[in-house]
């Protein structure tokens, strides 16, 4: 597998012609979390940065792994084209609302209902693969553009934060998540 320290300018234009992504994360002990990730939620800021807003879900597992172990990764998968798999590697850091760097990194984002976390990527290795076991797929739309954002937005800025209280502030694994 082609590994590198950087993106280059064709793993750039890979990353942003994507409608989706993973996300894997895990504390020293515990679980391993990988979640699936989309919408317009997703920056590359350099050969060696990449930030993603995170919204409101049932789960908050990123957040609490990181406080723990900065280490992150993210999967990239061609399901048109030619086959292609990018994972990037590295340490991560959180920003919540209200944090001196929210504002900053938020505006880099469309204002969207539920945005929770914003996730800034400190890339160390990428790696390149084949991707042939990867079905083909259709991309249809996006669901959190009438789902979830949807919802939060009909929720508020109380009712969003009522949420991550009752849903948001400790992991699967009982451990804090900076909520």
């Amino acid at each position: 597998m082609p590994s590198s320290t950087k993106l280059n300018g064709t793993l750039q234009k890979f990353i942003e012609a994507q409608q989706m992504f993973f996300v894997a994360t895990a504390a020293p002990d515990g679980r391993v979390n990988l979640s699936p990730k989309g919408m317009d939620s997703l920056r590359v800021l350099g050969t060696n940065r990449i930030v993603w807003l995170n919204l409101t879900g049932s789960g908050n597992e990123t957040a609490a792994h990181l406080l723990e172990h900065s280490r992150m990764t993210l999967m990239f998968c061609a399901f048109d084209g030619n086959a292609f798999i990018l994972r990037t590697y590295g340490a991560a850091t959180v920003s919540h609302p209200g944090d001196e760097n929210w504002h900053d990194l938020a505006n880099l984002f469309p204002k969207m209902a539920g945005s929770r976390q914003i996730f800034d990527l400190t890339i160390d290795l990428v790696q390149t693969s084949c991707g042939t076991g990867v079905p083909f797929m259709d991309f249809q739309s996006q669901r959190g553009d009438v789902e979830l954002v949807p919802h939060f937005d009909d929720l508020g800025t109380d009712g969003t934060r009522a949420f991550w209280d009752r849903k948001n502030a400790v992991s699967l694994d009982g451990k804090p998540t900076g909520i």
